[in-house]
């Protein structure tokens, strides 16, 4: 029985994977993303979903062979790193597991834990991929001055947007009609007093408002539908820069995926196609294998040296079908 853990900005994930590749249960908690609300947020979410996990298996934590934790903001504060490793040990009662950012977990199941490059976008963005063993983060420098191409960057983007067509310097589009729906304003300066003062400047309910922005370039905002375009293609600048990083080859191809809600809307996914094949012509866009707490899991079996079969995988493929886009990602 391995345990996949997959944490973000929105939620945490969890689920179980047998050696048969059956998923046996799963769960969901609250964001273990801890920089804005202490470390000590990490251990109660972590036990929550575990205790409810293994509940719904009718497994004790005991059970567990091994299990991989994929959590936000893991490696960017290197003072945090001991009590990060350690916790998991606290809500499991052992040390059959392991941890690393969740970008991990993005890859793992995107490629099925194969060389390549997957990138993330959800509340933020970054690439992760492999080649010969040896891994590259690119991106992830946080919403404040990085995470291009994000749910949050593209909100904050789409806020700018309306608060420019409120004072007239941008021709008034759909997107103001929907942020005023939307957030429920009686004035336009009220969005200072929801995203400021309501929302304390909550990253998640910030990022959610990226889908406003597809609404309106779906509505015909050209405004809304250019930054939905910007997005995709720094997202592509993100995997060329991880490619070259990796060292791959002129001559070789390199598997891309991707994983995370902003590639559920159709102008992020066409611009960041376009923007790939633009760059280089060995790239091979891949649709994603498995969501990423299911990655999560195949990377538990593969760090306990016992991955699963292919029999296995092709079950878990049919029991998975499509991975279903989420906004929780970094």
């Amino acid at each position: 029985m391995f345990l996949g853990v997959d944490g973000g900005g929105t939620k945490t994930a969890f689920c179980l994977v047998d050696r048969s590749g059956q998923v046996v249960a799963r769960a969901q908690a609250a964001s273990s993303y801890y920089f804005s609300h202490g470390i000590e947020l990490v251990e109660r979410v972590l036990r929550e979903g575990v205790d409810t996990v293994c509940a719904a298996a009718g497994l004790s934590p005991a059970d567990i062979e091994y299990a991989f934790f994929g959590l936000p903001g893991y490696g960017e504060a290197a003072r945090d790193l001991p009590v990060l490793d350690a916790t998991p040990r606290a809500v499991l009662g052992h040390d059959r597991y392991a941890c690393d950012n969740d970008m991990v977990c993005g890859w793992a199941g995107s490629l099925g834990a194969a060389d390549g490059i997957n990138v993330i976008s959800g509340t933020g963005s970054m690439t992760y991929g492999e080649r010969q063993g040896r891994g590259v983060r690119i991106g992830g420098w946080s919403e404040s001055f990085g995470d291009e191409g994000s749910a949050y960057w593209i909100a904050i983007r789409g806020l700018n947007a309306f608060s420019r067509m409120s004072d007239g310097r941008l021709p008034e589009g759909p997107l103001a009609g929907v942020f005023r729906s939307r957030l429920g304003l009686e004035s336009d300066l009220d969005v200072i007093d929801v995203v400021h003062n309501r929302w304390q400047g909550d990253r998640g309910r910030i990022a959610a408002l990226s889908r406003s922005v597809a609404e309106a370039a779906a509505s015909g905002d050209e405004t809304a539908a250019a930054i939905l375009a910007e997005a995709g293609r720094e997202l592509a600048l993100l995997v060329e820069a991880t490619r070259e990083r990796l060292g791959f080859g002129p001559d070789e191809t390199v598997p891309v995926s991707y994983s995370g809600g902003t590639f559920g809307a159709a102008p992020v996914l066409e611009a960041f196609t376009t923007g790939l094949k633009s760059r280089f012509a060995g790239y091979e866009l891949r649709h994603p294998l498995y969501e990423p707490v299911v990655g999560a899991a195949l990377y538990a079996a593969k760090l306990a040296g016992t991955p699963l079969d292919r029999p296995a995988l092709d079950a878990l493929r049919k029991a998975s079908g499509s991975p279903a886009s989420g906004e929780d990602e970094q």
